[in-house]
């Protein structure tokens, strides 16, 4: 008899000097002006980020060369409270076409009031990803990760 070990989420969260409908829209339509420019496994020069706004779109980076590199489906798309997208990405930071084996991030806005808001991110469901699945949590849970990202989003809503 086998039993499968559940990975903890990845969470983090931040405060950020914004009403709620301006860092919704910075986190999903501006996604590529805070995102680390490092974070990426396009092969070509990144051109840009998109975030297509709609259940069942996708968060894509496309190359000067016009490639793209499809590395999540939108799951849920809530604004200007919650979005909800996979992480298609392997434990190779490659791809992962098989959707069985992909986690998924949460992202909640909840207004502090009418100039604040807290941004609450959640990456779950790590264990999907296989044997091995303790790397990429530690990734997108070290200071790095999620945090790192999210503290270059507060970063660019300020400026």
């Amino acid at each position: 008899m086998t039993t499968q070990s559940t990975a903890a989420p990845a969470r983090t969260s931040i405060v950020v000097e914004a009403p709620i409908a301006r860092a919704f829209e910075v986190f999903t339509a501006d996604i590529g002006s805070w995102w680390p420019p490092s974070h990426h496994i396009l092969e070509g020069e990144l051109a840009e980020m998109v975030f297509e706004p709609r259940v069942g779109g996708h968060v894509y980076d496309r190359a000067t060369d016009g490639s793209e590199c499809r590395w999540a489906r939108v799951l849920a798309y809530e604004p200007p409270d919650r979005v909800v997208f996979s992480w298609d990405i392997n434990l190779q930071w490659q791809i992962e076409t098989d959707p069985e084996r992909t986690s998924e991030v949460e992202v909640r806005f909840i207004a502090e009031n009418a100039t604040r808001t807290r941004v609450e991110l959640e990456h779950r469901h790590i264990e999907r990803h296989g044997d091995g699945w303790e790397s990429m949590r530690a990734s997108v849970g070290s200071p790095d990760g999620w945090a790192g990202g999210l503290e270059a989003f507060a970063g660019r809503l300020m400026s």
